[in-house]
């Protein structure tokens, strides 16, 4: 009795042992005698004790953050980086194969390649073109990583550090930029009046009456003035028929 016991505790230690439940994300490395033997899952797996062993793999997509990394850029600008990575395994036996540890590899060879794609770039490229900075280091990571069944989905700059004399030079720069702007914006405001100043000096020359009615419009603007003295111009061609009666009376006189 005490025999059959443990045959049958033995055999429900080994039917332990050797059954695996894998959830829909997951797939098992197998491997018979040491060699790889096949990628099995998801659900109920069977395996022969001691003969077989396996190695689970999660098919989902992994967050990777890459730590900050000193980079020089192009123009000698130093700056501190730091990304954040998404890539998934679509290879679980080149995963489990062909690499020790396929995560840490990963990050080992994303801080590189940070370093090395960004250190070709001035530092207004870097700042103003990260979507071109992340598209180029997204397509050296998966060329690179492609042998180890990995897929790198998505790589994102998140931070750029500049110490302070950067960060000063940049702002006196922007400054700078405003301020020619605004003096361009101005220049041109002052061509385009004195090109509709000339326009209307040109139409008022050819309209005298048009001159009239102006000189008795800012007239009455004038006059709504609270000051106590009052100074207007008179044309000179007001008092031109007076001028001439008055030449040819003293011509007849003399």
């Amino acid at each position: 009795m005490a025999y059959l016991i443990a045959v049958v505790v033995l055999v429900a230690l080994l039917l332990f042992a050797s059954v695996r439940i894998l959830s829909e994300y997951e797939r098992a490395v197998m491997f018979t005698l040491g060699r790889f033997t096949g990628i099995r899952g998801p659900g109920l797996i069977i395996l022969w004790p001691v003969i077989q062993r396996m190695t689970k793999v999660d098919l989902r997509v992994i967050v990777l953050n890459v730590p900050k990394q000193d980079v020089i850029t192009r123009d000698n600008v130093s700056v501190k980086v730091n990304a954040v990575l998404y890539f998934r395994i679509v290879d679980p036996g080149r995963a489990i194969v062909q690499v020790a540890n396929v995560w840490e590899a990963t990050s080992q060879v994303a801080q590189t390649t940070l370093r090395s794609v960004l250190g070709q770039h001035e530092m207004d490229e870097l700042l103003s073109q990260r979507d071109k900075m992340n598209a180029d280091i997204q397509r050296i990571l998966d060329d690179t990583t492609e042998a180890w069944g990995v897929k790198v989905t998505n790589v994102e700059l998140k931070d750029i550090d500049l110490d302070e004399s950067m960060v000063r030079a940049m702002a006196r720069q922007a400054e700078a930029e405003r301020n020619r702007r605004a003096k361009v914006i101005n220049a041109e405001g002052e061509k385009q009046a004195a090109q509709a100043l000339v326009e209307a000096a040109k139409a008022l020359a050819q309209q005298p009456s048009s001159l009239q009615l102006r000189y008795l419009q800012t007239l009455a603007d004038i006059a709504h003035d609270k000051s106590q003295l009052l100074v207007f111009p008179m044309p000179i061609d007001l008092f031109g028929p007076w001028i001439e009666r008055l030449g040819g009376a003293s011509r007849q006189g003399g």
